[in-house]
């Protein structure tokens, strides 16, 4: 009687089995073998699973059968079989128990003697061994790809991996759209839906096609990759590839994204727009926002919203009233138009910017082009210090003395030139954005938007609005009683410039100093009226 012989072919997707034969070869060549050495082929079992660890279903099912029936095995190499320990005992132990007649192999030699069985567990353990020790090896490349500031994996979106070069590029189209994004939610008054919309309407999308939801939104605006950093097994490194986002735009934005991701209880009342914003002027609690609903008798339904001191101070009985919507609303729109800024005072800002940038390029190129000739002196230095030690006309304690000297003073002045480059944009940038923005507020302060209000509020008055008698006021220093002038902030010099050009005729109105900065009293000394 002949015996009976199961083929098992097997590949897996991992990477200890890119050299292996494809599933198709694997066939073809078993398939030859059985008919040069006679073999009748009962059934064949194909799998397309790793062996590293047991419960290989089809690998399992086969060895089911041989044990309650008995028969051979057929395929390429030990390794299609096992990887493991579990699946090559079980194996052995077949053999051990007759169950498993034989095994045939066209790359190995193996039969049911004390001798094969020594031989098939040896080539059983040394395919463990190679299985252990590449993810040894795999793992350790990837720690030292790490250590050299390279993310192992795929980027995400807004990046390239470049298989030409095996590095990671800045993908040009995604990029200033991701950077956008950043941007629109620092400034509170974006949610993590709108940005996903937004990156929508850019095409940006998940990858399976989908629009990007909350969840992929938030992994987006809190990935430390886009300003230069990289997670890897939960810790943060430093890597080498371009940031798209300024540090400082990406704290702001997980500030924004902290505030909005505290845990709230859920109240009847919920809180309305410009909760948060102000205090009590009497008793220094804030102000709370109620939705009322009022009914007539005949029915009619009238909706209003109210701002009112919450009253939690237990020492005092807090008599202020409270106040409409619409009246607190017109209010707020009174203050933000006072710190707005008129089109001309804009114009002649930014072309004041415009020639400091001018100037200021002018200079920091002169600066860089004295350091790099101090460099290309440094750099002679160093070949001649080479020069001297490799003739040995220099002693090897002084070459490694003088040449850390050389060196240290060639990295402070790269350092100075990569610093005076970046020194104009720490205030010229920041003064472009705040006219803009100070230019855009009339038109806020006009529009029906409460939560753009708010946040416009907040950061010009931050938590220094009160409420009395119906009326809200600044008791901020800056906007009542100004201190040292080199203290104001910008918005308290712009909203004090509306005061002395509106106290003052055009004749004595001053010219403005020469320079303009963020903080300066420039725009009082400057402004005219219309």
């Amino acid at each position: 009687m002949s015996q009976k012989f199961f083929l098992y072919a097997r590949k897996s997707t991992d990477v200890e089995d890119k050299q292996v034969l494809s599933i198709e070869a694997q066939l073809d060549e078993l398939r030859d073998y059985a008919k040069r050495e006679a073999i009748e082929i009962s059934a064949e079992y194909v799998e397309k699973q790793s062996a590293k660890i047991p419960g290989r279903p089809i690998f399992n099912k086969m060895l089911d059968e041989i044990e309650k029936l008995g028969g051979s095995i057929l395929a390429w190499h030990p390794d299609r079989l096992a990887r493991n320990s579990v699946d090559g005992g079980r194996v052995i132990y077949l053999l051990d128990t007759e169950k498993l007649a034989t095994l045939k192999f066209p790359t190995f030699w193996c039969d049911s003697t004390s001798q094969g069985k020594f031989m098939l567990n040896m080539a059983f353990g040394q395919s463990k061994y190679y299985v252990d020790s590449l993810s040894e090896n795999t793992k350790r490349g990837m720690r030292q790809k790490v250590r050299r500031g390279e993310y192992p994996g795929l980027t995400p979106v807004g990046y390239i991996n470049d298989s030409r070069t095996k590095t990671i590029a800045v993908d040009k189209k995604s990029a200033p759209v991701i950077l956008k994004a950043f941007e629109m939610y620092s400034e509170g008054n974006q949610t993590l839906d709108t940005i996903g919309m937004f990156l929508a309407q850019n095409n940006l999308f998940a990858k399976n096609g989908k629009k990007i939801h909350r969840t992929r939104a938030t992994f987006i605006l809190s990935n430390p990759f886009y300003y230069g950093h990289f997670r890897f097994n939960k810790e943060v490194y430093e890597g080498k590839h371009e940031p798209i986002v300024d540090k400082r735009l990406w704290d702001k934005v997980q500030e924004v994204m902290k505030e909005r991701g505290r845990p709230r209880h859920k109240m009847k009342n919920e809180p309305q727009a410009y909760c948060g914003l102000l205090s009590c002027a009497t008793c220094g609690m804030m102000i709370t926002g109620e939705y009322k609903v009022k009914t007539q008798l005949n029915g009619t339904q009238h909706f209003y919203t109210y701002y009112r001191c919450t009253k939690k101070r237990r020492d005092m009985k807090c008599p202020e009233p409270c106040i409409r919507q619409e009246s607190l609303d017109e209010q707020i729109s009174s203050l933000l138009q006072k710190v707005s800024m008129p089109q001309d005072w804009a114009d002649y800002l930014n072309m004041r910017l415009e020639k400091d940038k001018t100037e200021s390029a002018q200079s920091v190129q002169i600066f860089v082009s004295e350091n790099e000739k101090k460099i290309q002196d440094i750099v002679v230095k160093l070949q001649r210090l080479l020069d001297g030690y490799l003739d040995q006309d220099i002693e090897k304690e002084i070459y490694r003395s003088e040449k850390s000297k050389l060196l240290s003073e060639k990295k402070s002045l790269e350092t100075e030139i990569s610093r005076s480059e970046g020194k104009q944009k720490l205030w010229l940038e920041p003064m472009q954005k705040w006219i803009n923005k100070a230019q855009n507020m009339e038109k806020i302060a006009l529009d029906t938007d409460l939560f753009c209000k708010k946040v416009c509020a907040k950061e010009i008055f931050g938590s220094n609005l009160l409420l009395q008698n119906k009326l809200v006021r600044a008791s901020a220093p800056e906007f009542l009683n100004p201190p040292a002038k080199q203290m104001q902030t910008a918005w308290a010099s712009l909203c004090d410039a509306h005061s002395f050009v509106s106290s003052q005729q055009k004749s004595r109105v001053l010219e403005p100093m020469d320079r303009i900065e963020l903080s300066t009293l420039a725009l009082r000394k400057r402004c005219s009226t219309n």
